[in-house]
């Protein structure tokens, strides 16, 4: 079984021509390509081809054709506007950084109550060759636009368990896409791999569900973290407090941390209406046997009010920003 989406194989774009101006002259595309040596296949009112042919048939289409009744699609994923095209084009350089893994990873602390080191996260930093940062905003609309979610979703997985093999008697919180997992026995294999040859005990990986991409399969979701589960490795809920992460999905998987989003976290001290949604899902987490944890904490009254009220688990600012390397934790004084 291959999985082409792990990879950063050569794009196959499925082009599908709709109106009479388009239909008459899909012989003149394909003589056109072909003079051209591109390889094409044509299926009714679809053509098939890779990404030098799309480019040479982008530039036809818009001088030739009626752009608004064309749409392609990347290795059978979701139709997309033909004028999209040319964003997949221009963001070929995130072939690159996966293929060659331009990525490192920061750690940034995760503290108890009593502000003692209890986990890193391992989050993704990536650059271009020359070493030029590439922020998060410009790395993940990339990877969609080219369909490489998945590859770029796999290299940053392998990247922070080879990081958290260096942490000793901490955990590591590992972020995961759940939407890069077509089958968890098969997508999950290399992680798991990588974490035995490296002696990692499971135990010490948390793999973190992210909300870059919704979820829409719960189902599949629950598999994936039932995987997870089977292997030794505990999982946490990203983000909760809206999006997906609601109150009823709490409850249906359970995950062994909850993670309040930020935006009810900084401020929460001194507003009434993010207090009632921390003490919401606080005393969720309590009833499913989730630890709780708040993420973004930035300031002493923030983290005072969360502590007092039972939050168990805190990161943030406060308590060190990302690193390259494991740092020590100093609780900022009053």
């Amino acid at each position: 079984m291959e999985c082409n989406n792990c990879s950063v194989a050569e794009l196959k774009f499925d082009i599908k021509l709709e109106g009479e101006t388009n239909l008459a002259v899909m012989d003149k595309v394909v003589s056109h390509l072909e003079r051209r040596d591109m390889e094409i296949t044509r299926k009714e009112n679809r053509l098939l081809m890779k990404e030098q042919g799309a480019k040479e048939f982008l530039d036809f289409c818009l001088h030739l054709m009626e752009p608004a009744k064309v749409q392609f699609r990347i290795d059978k994923g979701g139709w997309n506007k033909i004028e999209e095209m040319e964003q997949v084009f221009n963001t070929e350089w995130i072939d690159d950084v996966i293929r060659k893994e331009l990525l490192v990873c920061h750690y940034q602390p995760i503290v108890t109550a009593d502000g003692e080191t209890f986990a890193y996260e391992m989050l993704a930093r990536f650059h271009h060759e020359d070493g030029t940062v590439i922020y998060p905003n410009e790395i993940f609309p990339a990877a969609k636009s080219r369909s490489r979610l998945y590859a770029l979703d796999r290299v940053c997985r392998m990247a922070a368990v080879r990081h958290a093999a260096v942490l000793k008697d901490v955990k590591a919180f590992i972020n995961f896409i759940p939407t890069s997992i077509y089958s968890p026995e098969f997508c999950l294999r290399s992680t798991t791999n990588l974490a035995n040859e490296l002696g990692v005990d499971p135990r010490q990986l948390v793999f973190e569900v992210v909300e870059t991409e919704q979820v829409d399969d719960v189902d599949h979701l629950r598999e994936i973290l039932a995987f997870y589960k089977k292997k030794g490795f505990q999982y946490a809920l990203d983000d909760v407090g809206e999006g997906y992460s609601t109150i009823e999905l709490l409850a249906d998987l359970k995950p062994h941390y909850m993670k309040l989003d930020m935006q009810y976290v900084q401020g929460v001290a001194e507003d009434a209406d993010k207090q009632k949604t921390a003490l919401r899902f606080l005393e969720k987490a309590f009833e499913v046997g989730s630890v709780p944890l708040a993420e973004g904490v930035e300031t002493k009254e923030d983290f005072d009010w969360l502590k007092q009220q039972g939050y168990q688990l805190f990161q943030g600012y406060y308590f060190g920003k990302p690193a390259k390397e494991p740092q020590e934790v100093t609780i900022v004084p009053a």
